[in-house]
């Protein structure tokens, strides 16, 4: 195929179940994603982690900054005093309220970045978020401090979860969530790039509010309307036990497995002029999957 754009198409979670990361594993085998982030505070991480070395250089592989699921690697008592992360909404609150220890989310981002290399024997290729919380002010303020102090400045590069809205607002699916999304990322890209990190440019994957919408559907907007360095994010994984503890997406994870594992996800990218590649700007595109 001669590829028209290249996209980094990233499943996020890697090490949040044993079953989330081991459909994971599977799509990266079939060339079927170029890149995972992965949860370091999450017990499923070292279990998981030896399946990616036989990929290392040819994805891309990078730390998934987690607050919000889960617990903190060593006690936070302002963050987390029971010994558990806050969701999302209480997280937010904080940050928007200034209410968030800055030093003490820069010891945690230490110690996932620390239990990252140890485990996986490099640094990350990337930094992003779950759920976003990198790009909240007083995040990304810890965030910047911790990578610049450790020499990460132009080794690795940030995920800008943002977009033009002319192009979110073109996609006929997640809008809501990617202009919500968006305005908690201003000024982010700018930020990164000021203190010495390449980011993307172009941001897609939102997951619908309505889950009646296929995988299908889902991935044919996110491919739609990209920016000049694209990332996509996407979700995939095998529902367990230990998946519906701690996510509510437990259903849609196996439909999106089973929907990148198909010949229609291949026919799509095929359509589309897509290769899937390891980082924005790749020059070298990651194993294309089979059609």
């Amino acid at each position: 195929m001669s590829a028209q754009r290249q996209v980094v198409l990233c499943a996020d979670d890697f090490g949040l179940t044993d079953g989330v990361s081991r459909g994971i594993l599977d799509l990266i085998g079939r060339g079927r994603v170029s890149a995972t982030g992965a949860m370091t505070n999450m017990p499923g991480w070292r279990r998981a982690a030896p399946g990616l070395r036989p990929y290392m250089g040819r994805i891309g592989i990078g730390l998934h900054l987690n607050l919000t699921v889960g617990a903190p690697i060593q006690p936070m008592p302002h963050l987390a005093p029971d010994g558990s992360f806050p969701p999302l909404g209480r997280l937010l609150s904080g940050a928007l309220r200034g209410r968030l220890s800055v030093e003490e989310i820069r010891e945690e981002i230490r110690r996932q970045l620390v239990a990252f290399e140890l485990v996986h024997g490099a640094a990350p290729d990337f930094v992003d978020g779950h759920q976003h919380v990198h790009v909240l002010p007083p995040v990304r303020q810890a965030l910047f401090a911790v990578l610049v102090e450790g020499g990460y400045a132009g080794r690795l590069w940030l995920r800008d979860p943002s977009d033009l809205a002319t192009s979110i607002l073109r996609r006929p699916v997640g809008r809501g969530k990617a202009l919500i999304v968006k305005a908690l990322a201003r000024g982010f890209r700018a930020q990164a790039r000021a203190a010495g990190f390449r980011t993307n440019e172009g941001f897609s994957g939102f997951a619908p509010l309505d889950l009646s919408i296929p995988p299908g559907r889902v991935f044919a907007s996110a491919l739609s309307n990209l920016g000049p360095q694209p990332v996509v994010m996407c979700h995939p994984g095998h529902g367990d036990d230990a998946l519906r503890g701690l996510d509510p997406a437990v259903e849609s994870r196996p439909e999106e497995l089973a929907y990148l594992n198909s010949d229609a996800f291949g026919a799509l990218l095929e359509e589309r002029g897509v290769a899937l590649c390891p980082a924005p700007s790749a020059t070298v595109p990651a194993r294309q999957p089979a059609a």
